[in-house]
């Protein structure tokens, strides 16, 4: 509490208490955050186990329509699993992907950005022509192709290592964003007199990367972190809805959107609806916070 407290009395905390754009961002993420990971407590179902499910529920559209149940609040899709539970499930899969990747990604980006930035030479030549090859082609095809190469590898592959391609996919296409951005803030730290200082000093030069670089060139970082994890979650419901991503036996929101997308024009228009809007609110909420920590940490915006 003492820490919330004096996070809340700083510059930045005070720019979020003072943002409405801001709140209203961090209370929705926070909800989606809070029902996927309550997801076995509070879901009124479990919609991934197949025992409990019943055909003759199929379909079944939203409580408040004529021939709605009340049991399925938001209707069912075409296995008679529950969208309301389906959706708390799915985000729970499309969070734990995406968050995942993004933490690998900026664990491989900063690493090699610091080291690029640093070092210079030919460790910061080499690094950069990957990192533009890895620009020239669309993350999504990058992605399509390791999953696809995953799938065609390990094709009785269990649902674990499925979401392991997943995530080495999204992560292969991530990196570069930090690698590059944490490069060009070492280029400047590295010049600096504190750097200089303990060069002189004989401090080793991995310990003056962690410790005097690292804190320095971490703003950036944490504001691209938090707009890739709507970038990664996007970018997995892409995979899912395509067929390479989440498997069918426990889907994700791409995979349910993929699912609806069939009986979008038969008038079971729920299927689709609902997931693709909880996938909008994370994506647009997880942007929003983005765009707020990026000007509350700019102190030319202060």
């Amino acid at each position: 509490m003492a820490f919330l407290r004096r996070w809340l009395d700083s510059d930045v905390g005070h720019s979020f208490r003072t943002s409405p754009t801001a709140l209203v961002a961090a209370l929705i993420a926070l909800a989606c955050v809070v029902a996927a990971v309550f997801a076995p407590w509070i879901a009124p179902h479990n919609p991934f186990d197949l025992a409990t499910l019943e055909l003759m529920n199929a379909r079944l559209p939203p409580a408040w329509s004529p021939d709605g149940n009340r049991e399925f609040l938001l209707g069912t899709d075409d296995q008679g699993r529950d969208i309301l539970s389906a959706l708390m499930y799915g985000a729970r899969i499309s969070l734990a992907v995406g968050l995942a990747s993004v933490a690998l990604s900026m664990l491989i980006g900063v690493t090699l950005g610091l080291a690029a930035g640093f070092f210079g030479g030919w460790i910061d030549t080499l690094l950069m022509r990957v990192c533009d090859v890895m620009l020239s082609f669309p993350a999504i095809l990058v992605a399509l192709l390791i999953a696809g190469v995953g799938r065609a590898l390990f094709p009785q592959s269990p649902d674990t290592l499925a979401f392991g391609v997943l995530i080495l996919s999204i992560t292969l296409t991530g990196w570069v964003q930090y690698a590059r951005t944490v490069r060009g803030s070492t280029l400047v730290e590295r010049h600096k007199e504190y750097v200089q200082a303990a060069q002189v000093t004989g401090v080793a030069p991995l310990s003056i990367m962690r410790r005097h670089v690292l804190p320095n060139v971490l703003g950036p970082v944490l504001v691209l972190a938090t707009i890739q994890v709507a970038t990664a979650i996007i970018t997995e419901a892409t995979l899912s809805f395509l067929g390479v991503g989440a498997p069918p036996t426990s889907p994700s929101l791409g995979t349910l959107i993929r699912i609806g997308n069939d009986y979008l024009f038969s008038g079971e228009w729920w299927i689709t609806i609902f997931p693709a809007t909880m996938l909008v609110l994370i994506a647009l909420s997880v942007n929003l916070l983005g765009d707020w920590l990026r000007d509350a940490l700019n102190p030319k915006l202060r």
